[in-house]
């Protein structure tokens, strides 16, 4: 990757702006706010043949390039999953204000007042692979929420997003919300540029592959929240229904597989592998999904063997790796060991079994009898997502508003000074709460 240099001054006159608009955005009412994302949501509605034609357009010259299938699913956005974004926009618009809560209220004392007040992080830089949604989800999640945002879209999406920004800012135009609050960078050399702007830019936001993140992470002094893999899997116990642990195991794999939250191996206890394993061959079968097995997994499937390099893999495709365990505890070790700490599930009847896979797998979504592919913020009811996140520290897994703003104290006193509270006759603190 080659360094746009930083004394770039169209990029720092452009986070200039953009800082400059997000402050302006932070003070902004929530109704005003949500006036702007619907705003919004009706522009994107009156340009949906442009922005279908530029998609078209950018899928026609991927595939040409050879794009892989899986990325390919990712940047096609016909008429159905645009009307679903925008209906997304929209549930955005009704979430509940993140901006100006009051988490802490306290007297410290008599007329010193202590708040605890949420508030925006400022400037998010977002940068994400072929989907042109995201770009969507993201700005409404960030204007909401009362930050500004700089983007960066995949190569392959270039005319769609060019398309999105345009048009959404056409639609902010009209709006209270300063449209330079939303900025899309033009080229892939100036990814490095960004990442050294942390005078301007908050949060770093990058969705890709493992290596492109760790990438990202290493050359940025600016806070970076995001998730690389996604290797999901489904671990089927001896107690599991098998119906509806076939229906799980086909939903996870085959509903979109080139998703981050599909599944790319099927652990199955040793118990149950010889009912269950020919039954979700048969399912998955019927989706042309490519298996690969272990050796015992082989004794019950003709199928291609399973190396190392599966259990690492996020394929992205349907194709999916299945392993015969030997108990609860040796699938916990596989996921620990071999997962990407974004989301994995168990189907059993068994409720002790259930407990212990959730409380001791370590990712960031652990599900019980349901399909992995719920993990989303958009089913979450977070409206959207700017990204799943599968660090340990907050905010984890998919990440709506609530990642997206911070907190500030506020004392308002009356002339109160330090000094009055020490020494053989200081003043005692209150430390009551207020209603």
């Amino acid at each position: 990757m080659v360094a746009t240099p930083i004394e770039s001054p169209s990029l720092i006159e452009l986070a200039k702006k953009t800082r400059d608009s997000a402050r302006q955005l932070a003070m902004l009412s929530s109704q005003e706010r949500d006036r702007a994302i619907e705003a919004i949501a009706r522009s994107l509605e009156s340009a949906s043949p442009e922005i279908i034609a530029a998609n078209e357009a950018d899928c026609k010259q991927a595939e040409v390039d050879g794009i892989s299938k899986a990325l390919l699913a990712r940047l096609k956005l016909g008429e159905t999953k645009l009307k679903a974004t925008i209906d997304g926009v929209r549930d955005v618009k009704k979430l509940p204000d993140p901006v100006g809560q009051v988490q802490i209220h306290r007297e410290l004392d008599k007329g010193l007042i202590l708040k605890r007040i949420t508030c925006p992080l400022g400037v998010l830089g977002i940068i994400f692979e072929a989907r042109p949604e995201a770009l969507i989800q993201i700005i409404s999640l960030a204007i909401k929420s009362g930050n500004g945002v700089i983007l960066k879209g995949g190569k392959e999406a270039t005319r769609s997003c060019q398309t999105l920004v345009k048009v959404i800012k056409q639609g902010l135009a009209n709006t209270k919300v300063n449209p330079d609050a939303v900025q899309l960078l033009a080229t892939r050399e100036e990814i490095q540029a960004l990442l050294k702007l942390d005078e301007y830019v908050d949060l770093i936001i990058p969705r890709g592959s493992n290596d492109f993140v760790r990438y990202v992470q290493e050359n940025t002094r600016i806070p970076v929240l995001g998730h690389a893999d996604g290797i999901c899997h489904l671990y089927v116990d001896k107690a599991a229904n098998i119906e509806k642990a076939v229906e799980i195991a086909v939903d996870s794999k085959t509903q979109y597989p080139a998703a981050c939250n599909a599944i790319e191996t099927l652990l199955v206890h040793k118990d149950i592998a010889s009912q269950f394993l020919p039954k979700v061959a048969e399912a998955l079968g019927r989706y042309k999904v490519e298996l690969k097995g272990d050796e015992i997994t082989r004794e019950f499937l003709s199928i291609a063997p399973a190396t190392e390099e599966d259990w690492k893999t996020e394929y992205c495709d349907l194709i999916l790796s299945i392993k015969v365990v030997d108990s609860l505890e040796a699938a916990i070790e596989h996921i620990n060991t071999y997962g990407s700490k974004h989301t994995d599930a168990i189907a059993t009847e068994d409720n002790f079994a259930a407990e212990t896979f959730l409380s001791q797998v370590d990712s960031a979504g652990v599900f019980h009898n349901c399909s992995t592919r719920f993990a989303d913020g958009f089913r979450y009811g977070f409206g959207a997502e700017v990204g799943i996140s599968t660090q340990k520290i907050p905010p984890r897994g998919p990440v709506g508003l609530e990642g997206l703003v911070t907190y500030k104290y506020q004392i308002t006193g009356n002339g109160h000074i330090v000094a009055d509270y020490t020494g053989a006759k200081a003043k005692f603190f209150t430390h009551r709460d207020l209603t």
